[in-house]
């Protein structure tokens, strides 16, 4: 698949498309609530009652080198962070609001050292920032608001102005673009238009858009400001925490597109959250993303203190095993020609620089995988991890085997598979 086939984006995707693999951070005051980063909206926290996690908010563990490096060692090349999530709480010192980082019991700028720390590793930014605010004064209370069910209060704030959100906003966003240096993909989250919601008219999308490209042209901008009917509001589309079943359209046309996923069933810190994906689900979701033309940002949710959770750790460390003996089969990789089959049990990927196919194996098969229609289209095979041959042979050459077609080509395995979650062979292409 050529990428010019590809819907292309208004910000600068090269990078994008070659590194395939990010890390997305969920971090905020829910950290210390330590039940997921929607508790406030799910168990209907007042202000005054959710007020106790920004006053106790002092990471004192907080080494943002430590992250990066765990970033980079397992294999990721960007990283989205959220600056504010729904809760309205602010990771940097911004200037329009008292509720930030630096007013709780830490003080400091919890932004710009992760910025430098993610840059020094060689990881491009990429900044979140939630649309929705459930502390400012003026957002108004909606179906997604905390305080939906209080109809007293919900009476009583009716006067709540979203045109002076919509200003809070964009210049919290001009803070976001000016302060950090080239910020390389934005997240904004999220639109629910319709009764009792809120859209592009209500955010003042166009607006903001409008803002975001004339101060920083290059960058990336997520498909969740309700302009997705446009042919300008948005770069790339965002199917969160499910597996696409092919190449992600829209109109009709492929589009460049990055599959938003967690290692459990939570985006911030969950402490006694049990669902926790195999180091195997999280390996061959990103190969499964890969071979079908997209990105995958895996999320960690520090701790309170500020640290990844042990259970992350060991999940990272464990895909950048994988990933230092086979990433060749990632960066750089999109889905495969249609001419090539995808043979049982198998994912491809496919390097159109290098002219390589990878056949990433999910299930081992006993000593002969066949690849139908290969048969002259391969001129070498190598498994990825220690660039050992794979012998091959044609259908001609074992006419004992029935029903293999003329332009099969049959790989030669040894009967271990190899010391992979995944094993990958090679294929260099006629």
């Amino acid at each position: 698949m050529s990428m010019c086939d590809v819907r292309p984006a208004t910000g600068d995707s090269s990078w994008w498309v070659h590194d395939r693999f990010g890390m997305f951070i969920h971090w905020g005051a829910y950290a210390l609530a330590a039940r997921h980063e929607w508790v406030k909206n799910r168990e209907r926290i007042t202000d005054e009652d959710y007020q106790k996690y920004f006053d106790h908010f002092d990471p004192d563990l907080y080494d943002p080198k430590a992250w990066a490096k765990a970033a980079r060692e397992a294999g990721m090349k960007y990283f989205v962070i959220t600056t504010k999530h729904h809760e309205g709480f602010c990771l940097w010192d911004s200037a329009y609001t008292d509720y930030k980082a630096t007013k709780t019991p830490y003080g400091k700028d919890l932004l710009k050292p992760m910025v430098e720390a993610f840059r020094a590793e060689g990881l491009k930014v990429g900044f979140y920032y939630s649309l929705i605010d459930w502390h400012h004064p003026q957002f108004p209370i909606d179906r997604v608001h905390p305080m939906r069910d209080n109809l007293e209060l919900r009476e009583r704030e009716k006067g709540r102005d979203m045109k002076v959100y919509a200003e809070y906003m964009r210049n919290q966003v001009r803070e976001l673009l000016t302060q950090f240096g080239q910020i390389d993909c934005l997240f904004f989250d999220f639109s629910y238009p319709g009764e009792d919601g809120k859209g592009r008219d209500d955010w003042e999308s166009e607006k903001l858009l409008k803002l975001v490209r004339e101060l920083q042209p290059k960058v990336l901008v997520d498909d969740r400001l309700d302009l997705g009917d446009t042919d300008w509001g948005w770069d790339f589309k965002t199917p969160e925490q499910f597996m696409v079943r092919g190449w992600v359209t829209a109109n009709g046309r492929k589009v460049l597109w990055e599959t938003c996923q967690t290692f459990s069933g939570s985006w911030g810190y969950h402490r006694d959250e049990t669902t926790w994906k195999s180091e195997d689900q999280l390996v061959k979701m990103l190969i499964d993303s890969v071979s079908k033309g997209g990105n995958v940002l895996l999320n960690v949710g520090p701790t309170a203190r500020g640290e990844f959770d042990a259970r992350a750790l060991e999940r990272l460390a464990g895909m950048g095993k994988w990933m230092r003996q086979h990433g060749r089969s990632i960066y750089g990789c999109t889905q495969a020609p249609e001419s090539f089959a995808v043979p049982q049990d198998c994912r491809l990927t496919y390097n159109p620089e290098t002219n390589r196919l990878y056949v990433h194996v999910y299930s081992w098969p006993i000593r002969e995988l066949h690849l139908d229609g290969y048969a002259g289209k391969v001129k070498y095979a190598q498994f990825l991890n220690d660039a050992s041959e794979v012998a091959f042979r044609t259908a001609e050459l074992r006419h004992h085997i029935e029903g293999t077609a003329a332009d099969t080509l049959t790989l030669l395995l040894p009967v271990q598979k190899p010391d992979a979650v995944v094993p990958v062979i090679e294929l260099f292409l006629q």
